[in-house]
Parts: C-alpha cells; sequence; structure tokens
C-alpha cells in the first residue's frame, strides 16, 4: 500500500455538545441493570453527586486516549468546570501539543503490518495512523519556541505552570492544555519526562539552564487535598495517573466519591487493575464511599458517562 491510500481520513475531536441528548440512555441502562449496565448507571449517579458535593474534582486518563476523538471531550470537562485537577501521563502532552500545533492523526486499522508502517515513516497507536512529522518534530519545534522564551522569564518551572504556559500559547480549542490555562486548572503529570515532550524539555535545559520543580506540583496537590472538605474522582485507565490520584487523597482518609473505567482485571496484583475496594484498605478511598468500577473501553462508555453530568 502507498502512503497516500493509508492517510485519507483524519481523527475529529468530540465536544460536549456532540454528546447531548445521550444522558436519556442512563434509565435505560438501570432497567437493563444486569452486569455492566448497572456500574455505567452507578457511576453516572456517582458522578452527579460528585458534582454536587464535592469542592476537589480530579480527572485521571492516560495518553492513548488523547489520540482519538475524546480529546475534545476532555478540554471540554475542564473548561465547563466539572473537574478543577487532572493527573495523566506524559503522551498526553505529546498528543495534546502534536495535534493542537499542525499534526494530524489519522483514521486506521489494528491490523496493519507495522512493518511496512515504519517503512512508510507512520506510527500506530492501536487503530490511529501517526505520521511521524505529526509527532515528533511537532513536538520538538514547539517545546523549543517556547521554552526558549519562557526562560526569558524565569530558569526554575513547576510542571504545572509549565504546562500553562504551553497551554497559553495554542489556539486550538479542543486542546487540553489549551482549556486548563483559561480556567487555571493545574495538569499533573507525575511522569513528565516519560515522552517527547520530557525529552525536548530536557533537551532545551541542556542550551537554556531550564529547571523542572516536580515539589511543586505535589504542594499544589498537597494543599489542594489538605484544604478541600469532599473530594472525588474520574480514573479513566491505571498506571502512574490513577495511583497518584488515589495516593494523595489517602492523607484525607480517602476519596468521598470514585469512579474507575477501565479494562484491566485485578487477578495479577496490579495498580491498574485492583478495585476500589482495595484502594479502601490503603485509606486511598473512605471506607463506605460511593465507588464504583466499570469495565469497558473508554471510547464508548465514557461520552454516555459525561452525558449524565450535562442533565
Amino acid at each position: 500500500m502507498k502512503r497516500e491510500d493509508l492517510l485519507t481520513e483524519v481523527v475529529g475531536d468530540i465536544t460536549l455538545e456532540d454528546i447531548k441528548g445521550l444522558d436519556k440512555y442512563i434509565e435505560l441502562f438501570n432497567k437493563i441493570y444486569g452486569f455492566s449496565a448497572e456500574a455505567l448507571y452507578r457511576g453516572a449517579k456517582i458522578l452527579k453527586d460528585m458534582q454536587k458535593d464535592a469542592d476537589l474534582r480530579f480527572i485521571s486518563f492516560t495518553a492513548n486516549l488523547v489520540s482519538t476523538g475524546l480529546r475534545g471531550l476532555f478540554a471540554d470537562l475542564i473548561r465547563n468546570g466539572y473537574f478543577n485537577v487532572v493527573i495523566t501521563t506524559g503522551g498526553t502532552i505529546d498528543h495534546d501539543i502534536a495535534r493542537s500545533c499542525g499534526g494530524k492523526y489519522y483514521k486506521g486499522s489494528f491490523d496493519y503490518d507495522d512493518n511496512m508502517l515504519r517503512e512508510l515513516h507512520i506510527h500506530r497507536l492501536g487503530n490511529i495512523l501517526v505520521p511521524m512529522e505529526s509527532y515528533g518534530l511537532v513536538v520538538e519545534r514547539v517545546v523549543k519556541n517556547v521554552v526558549d522564551e519562557i526562560v526569558k522569564e524565569k530558569k526554575e518551572w513547576a510542571g504545572y505552570e509549565l504546562l500553562w504556559e504551553f497551554g497559553k500559547r495554542i489556539n486550538d480549542p479542543h486542546s487540553i492544555l489549551k482549556a486548563a490555562y483559561e480556567k487555571k486548572v493545574p495538569i499533573i503529570v507525575p511522569g513528565i519526562v516519560d515522552g517527547s515532550f520530557g525529552t525536548n524539555l530536557f533537551v532545551r535545559s541542556q542550551f537554556t539552564g531550564l529547571r523542572l520543580n516536580l515539589f511543586e506540583d505535589m504542594r499544589m496537590v498537597k494543599d489542594l487535598v489538605f484544604s478541600c472538605k469532599k473530594s472525588g474522582a474520574l480514573i479513566i485507565g491505571g498506571g502512574i495517573s490513577k495511583h497518584h490520584t488515589i495516593w494523595w487523597n489517602q492523607f484525607k482518609d480517602g476519596l468521598d466519591y470514585t469512579v474507575y473505567l477501565t479494562t484491566a482485571q485485578e487477578y495479577d496484583g496490579s495498580l491498574s487493575g485492583a478495585k476500589p475496594r482495595e484502594a479502601i484498605s490503603w485509606n486511598k478511598i473512605r471506607e463506605h464511599s460511593e465507588n464504583v468500577v466499570i469495565y469497558g473501553d473508554a471510547t464508548i462508555i465514557l461520552p454516555i458517562l459525561a452525558s449524565a453530568l450535562l442533565s
């Protein structure tokens, strides 16, 4: 196959406007009730209760989702005030910058020959195709331009402050970084050096003296947790973003509202697959709190969950 045969349909972004009306199906899942339908209904109810009752509301997700049309939905959820802290992984910043600053991601297939894709200079992320020129080169250019500018103001930056500076310079309304800057919502990326963005920060630091102070990110989360009355979290996926969210909440005796959306299983003892009940044993989720785990693909479940917030 030729490159032009593969890169034909660009991945777009959905918004809250696009999911209006889906909330009418929430009660349908309550009628179905069995198996995952009950968990989805409970999750929608917990999110609505969290909006009414919790002053600190986390949304945690993994970077793979930002390569899909969910990116615009994440941005809208932040911009409309449904969540006031974001905890995510390094690739989220990569994909958001790449897609906001000229890079295009394309619809593809899980079944494409990866040897062929490499020869055509195309990365594959599941069934999303990422032309090489739409990713690394874009991130490198943006990081160089922004870092070289902001070090004139000061050399040392907290991670969340640095990300606001990038968001301030982005013009894409579907950008997560832009929405977070506009609402002054901190984006906490505990693994910020794990990816193209972090690597390029390191490279520019060698020439500019840039210093990244992640202790300030921890102080920010600590202050928010210790000063809140109640906290809740929508945690999509696992790994470091999930753990960082529940870890800090143990210091206030745990989250009051928790929704896990995952495909991971608990049989191997992984943090990603651990259910809310295990977090209760660590004091990360409150005993007798509202919590549920929903098993399913976030690209299907999240739009339905998010629609419940609109009703």
